[in-house]
């Protein structure tokens, strides 16, 4: 592959720029993880296929990351509603009214932040749906790329 002219230059810097985004959402929103990460010295090394199949895949990984968290704050705050519940049955059995009232208060307030956390839960997922998309569609050009070459050698 010749590595010389303007498309080369512009596709180079858009997967550099792709990969410093990367690099910086994966230090920013995923600092505990072990994900790995596209170094700008590992970019210079491959040819333009590899780094922006490098730079789709670290993508994937990062939805998938920020995918299982969000699964996992719905969960808590499933188990956080149904705790509530099970105190505002004991508050209703007591005849606590007082109790009753802020319960209920607090379970309003749950539901209402669990359907913002499944809208954030379906937005992440459309994402990440969306990023395998463009990585398998990636490839398949590629192959066709490769494919019309060889043919027009023939």
């Amino acid at each position: 592959m010749k590595r010389t002219g303007k498309f080369f230059t512009s596709t180079m810097v858009a997967a550099i720029a792709a990969v410093s985004i990367v690099s910086s959402a994966s230090a920013s929103t995923i600092s505990n993880s072990n994900i790995s990460s596209i170094s700008f010295a590992n970019i210079q090394s491959m040819d333009i296929e590899t780094a922006l199949m490098m730079v789709q895949k670290e993508r994937t990984k990062l939805l998938d990351a920020q995918l299982q968290t969000q699964i996992q704050e719905v969960q808590n705050r499933n188990n956080y509603i149904a705790d509530l519940d099970s105190q505002l049955l004991v508050a209703q059995q007591n005849g606590d009214a007082v109790a009753v009232q802020k319960l209920k208060g607090q379970i309003d307030a749950a539901y209402n932040s669990q359907q913002m956390d499944m809208l954030r839960l379906q937005s992440m997922s459309n994402k990440r749906n969306e990023a395998f998309d463009v990585m398998t569609n990636f490839v398949k050009k590629m192959q066709d790329s490769r494919s019309s070459i060889i043919g027009n050698m023939r």
